[in-house]
């Protein structure tokens, strides 16, 4: 089996978030098996979490869903349905629809995933649902000044020209090729990811449009959910590659000094950015472990 593929969902549902977009979410494992919900990141898409579901699908039940413009979810039309409100909303919808009420789940988010999560932080619907959560590659503000994409060598204020460039940047990515990934590998992945794992984060982000890929730069390039992550009342543990150069490993410090309830920082040597692609084995064991700590099954509850 190519680890890199999704599994055949058990089921595929679009869900209707509080403005009327659209959002398709896709289940995997057996009902009734704890649950896990997953939310990826900037120009990505269910299929980016396809290592982890393939690791975990046998024994848990994980609700993936395509972010606003991604994947197989509708497009927002205007500007205005691009903002860290509405991927709170879209959350509080999926979350809402996928668990049922007096139950919880443990939930991921990667990256732009991962500061939908705190967006919600506030959200009661979420936190009365969620059992713990793990924020994987992803920072909650300053996300220009800190990047390290640029030479160091620049000085500071060309630095965080180039990284407000690149997430305005509207151009599109054209077909895959070799020099292509070549500077996929060096931006968002760590020096010893393999070519199969290159190849299969090229796929995915080349696949999202030029226009949502620079919408939603937009709104990365002023992001600030501080407010939301001090509200996450759930034990939440923190992940990044330390070759991570977008949300490098200093945001994790500043989200455990914030968390209500911090639950360990597991730091991936010679890992980059797309730590759920090119450290699967030890996300999916994160989140194993999350869920064994917070979410007790019938069995466990017996033992």
């Amino acid at each position: 089996m190519n680890d890199y593929l999704l599994p055949e969902p058990a089921e595929r549902r679009r869900i209707r978030s509080a403005d009327g977009h659209w959002i398709n979410v896709e289940s995997f494992g057996p009902a009734g098996a704890p649950l896990v919900v997953l939310a990826h990141g900037w120009a990505c898409a269910i299929a980016f979490w396809a290592p982890v579901i393939n690791r975990l699908a046998a024994d848990h039940r994980v609700v993936a869903y395509d972010q606003r413009g991604h994947g197989r979810s509708d497009i927002p039309p205007t500007r205005h349905g691009y903002s860290t409100d509405a991927l709170a909303d879209d959350l509080e919808a999926v979350v809402t629809a996928v668990v049922p009420a007096g139950e919880r789940a443990v939930l991921a988010g990667h990256s732009m995933g991962g500061m939908t999560i705190m967006a919600a932080g506030d959200r009661a619907a979420i936190a009365e649902r969620t059992a713990a959560v793990l924020l994987c590659s992803t920072g909650p503000a300053d996300l220009v000044r800190l990047a390290r994409l640029a030479p160091r060598w620049l000085p500071t204020g060309l630095r965080r020209l180039f990284h407000r460039q690149l997430l305005n940047s509207r151009l599109p990515l054209g077909p895959i090729t070799a020099p292509g990934k070549a500077v996929l590998k060096f931006g968002v992945m760590g020096p010893e990811s393999g070519p199969e794992a290159v190849r299969a984060c090229a796929e995915v982000v080349h696949a999202c449009p030029s226009v949502v890929r620079a919408n939603w730069g937009r709104v990365l390039r002023e992001l600030d959910v501080r407010a939301g992550l001090a509200r996450l009342a759930a034990p939440t543990a923190v992940l990044v590659g330390s070759h991570d150069k977008l949300t490098p490993p200093p945001h994790t410090e500043t989200m455990l000094a914030a968390l209500a309830e911090p639950d360990g920082r597991l730091l991936l040597p010679g890992a980059g950015h797309m730590s759920p692609v090119e450290r699967p084995d030890e996300v999916a064991a994160e989140l194993r472990r999350l869920v064994t700590t917070h979410l007790p099954t019938e069995r466990t509850d017996v033992a």
